[in-house]
Parts: structure tokens; C-alpha cells; sequence
């Protein structure tokens, strides 16, 4: 059984529906409930009740279930503007991170896959980014900087343990579940619209999201399968994989796509001219697992809109 944490969110739950189609069971620990969320019901998952913050309780879980492998996806930063020290927050998530660890040495766990960010990258740059390549060690986010914290604790830890933890540097996801608007780029505001025949209430971002602006987007359906591949794939090479399309999309060929879906739907994005365009090079995922994505723009945005039409929000 893999333990899934985070795994009715997002990207998880898009990670346990590919664990499944794998033959795998997984076990969802979540903070609130113990109830296997409606979206997976039906699928060989498990729920069950605890913070990875408390150390007793994860490790109780390992009691309930044969855990075989950990994939590692929830992290909460809360901000001190909701009354909470910020401080505390930091020791409670490093220790929530090491906790992970400790109990995959409890259970005999050899990998542990986590959650890293395309964010820990300097993204001024262009071209192809790779693994190897140095990263920038000035604040810029919460959420970067904790990662990269953790990935030097996974290497220390990797180094010295006899747990493998992979990091995973999951690049912009998007698709059904997900966030809307998401902060930091147009997509699920966009495909949404297009799936409402409405225009687009791009008035959230603090710039006017451009029509050349691009980033690396994987569906989040090829996400989770990326992920389930790092977990289930017996040998792997590196410690360190970029889980992404291994191009940049642009928001003009997003509207592309959607109005090959919706042929009506219209959104007017200014022009900013030619930009430079940055993305995560995937060799490593695709030599190590067998990746490769299967959802191109088009096919995702077809996909998505009818997952929307079907009912579903967001």
C-alpha cells in the first residue's frame, strides 16, 4: 500500500487514480477526516485521520496498514495573518517533513517521493532547465523556499538512511480539481470560461495575464501518472526529477485550444511581443520511468471542458 499524503487533494488525488490503474492500493491520510472523499470513492483507497505533524499518529497508521511506499505531497504554511505565529509554523512544517521520514524508517519504507516546486528554479532564465543546474538561494515565496530546504534534508537524509527520497520538481499543473482562479497563472480561469460559454474574469492577477506569456503546463492527469511512476519504478538513476510537459505553453495557445473545443469562446489578452520562453527538460523522467505525457494542449483542454460540462466544479 502507498501512503498518499495530500491525496484528496489536487494533484493527489490525480496521483491515487494512477496508483490504482497500476494495481496499487493507496492510504489518504488526511487532517480532518477519516472518510474516503466522494471524487475516489470506488477506487482500492483508504482513509484515515492524522497530521504529519504528530509524530504517534503517523506511525499509527503504519499499525493499521501495510505501508510500502510514501508519496509525499501535503504541506501547509499558514501565515501569521491568521493569528498563528510564524515561527511555530516553520518547526511544525519541518518537523511535519522529517516526520514523513521517520516513519518510513518505522516501516521498512525504501522510497519516499515528495513534492518539490518549478518554483525553486531562477525562472528569469530560458531555455531548458535542468536538474542539475544551481539553484537561486534568495527569499522570494514561502513555499520555494521551504522546498528547497527540504530537498537539501532529503540529500543529507538519503545519504545517510537506508530511505531513498526522490523529489519531484512538479512543474505548472493544471486541470480537473483544480485551483480557480489559481494564483499564478490564467489557465483554469480560462478553460473555465470556455466551458461556461462566458468571457473570462481575469481581474485577479495583479499584471493582465499577456498572450505570449508561457510556462510549462502538464495536465494533471499526466501528473499523477508521472508521479505513481517515481514510486512504483524499481531503480531509479537520480534523486532529483522534473515532472513536467518538457515545453512552454502559451496563454495564446491555450485560447487556441479552447476554441477548438468551444468555437464562441473569446478571450482578448493584450500583446506583449515576443518573450523568451522557459521550461523543465524531462529527460530524466522519461529515460528513468518510461514517461511521457499523453495529453497535448488541445487533447487537455477538450478533456477538461468536458469534465466541467459533466457537472463537475472547477
Amino acid at each position: 500500500m502507498i501512503l498518499v499524503t495530500g491525496g484528496a487533494g489536487f494533484i493527489g488525488s490525480h496521483t491515487v487514480r494512477a496508483l490504482a490503474e497500476a494495481g496499487q492500493e493507496s492510504v489518504l491520510l488526511q487532517r480532518r477526516t477519516a472518510d474516503v472523499p466522494a471524487h475516489l470513492a470506488g477506487l482500492p483507497v483508504h482513509a484515515v485521520q492524522a497530521d504529519v505533524a504528530d509524530l504517534d499518529a503517523l506511525l499509527g497508521v503504519g499499525k493499521q496498514h501495510p505501508i510500502t511506499g510514501i508519496v509525499h505531497l501535503a504541506m501547509s504554511l499558514p501565515g501569521p495573518e491568521r493569528g498563528i505565529d510564524a515561527v511555530d509554523v516553520a518547526a511544525r512544517t519541518l518537523q511535519g517533513h522529517l516526520n514523513i521520514a521517520r516513519a518510513a524508517q518505522a516501516w521498512g519504507v525504501h522510497r519516499i517521493v515528495t513534492a518539490s516546486t518549478i518554483g525553486v528554479y531562477n525562472l528569469a532564465l530560458t531555455g531548458a532547465l535542468t536538474e542539475d543546474m544551481p539553484l537561486p538561494v534568495g527569499y522570494t515565496h514561502a513555499v520555494p523556499t521551504f522546498k528547497k530546504i527540504f530537498e537539501l534534508l532529503d540529500g543529507h537524509l538519503s545519504a545517510v538512511t537506508d530511505v531513498s527520497i526522490v523529489n519531484a520538481r512538479i512543474s505548472a499543473i493544471w486541470g480537473p480539481g483544480g485551483h480557480l482562479p489559481d494564483p499564478f497563472f490564467p489557465t483554469s480561469v480560462l478553460v473555465n470560461a470556455a466551458a461556461q460559454r462566458s468571457e473570462p474574469d481575469l481581474s485577479t492577477f495583479p499584471a493582465p495575464p499577456q498572450a505570449e506569456d508561457a510556462l510549462d503546463l502538464l495536465y494533471v492527469r499526466d501528473a499523477g501518472r508521472a508521479l505513481a511512476l517515481l514510486q512504483l519504478t524499481e531503480h531509479l538513476r537520480h534523486t532529483t526529477y522534473n515532472v513536467a510537459s518538457g515545453h512552454a505553453t502559451s496563454n495564446a495557445e491555450v485560447v487556441t485550444a479552447l476554441r477548438s473545443v468551444e468555437p464562441s469562446f473569446r478571450a482578448e489578452l493584450p500583446s506583449a511581443g515576443d518573450r523568451p520562453r522557459t521550461w523543465l527538460d524531462i529527460t530524466r523522467l522519461r529515460e528513468d520511468t518510461g514517461f511521457e505525457p499523453r495529453y497535448d494542449t488541445a487533447a487537455a483542454a477538450a478533456d477538461y471542458v468536458a469534465w466541467l460540462r459533466a457537472g463537475n466544479t472547477r
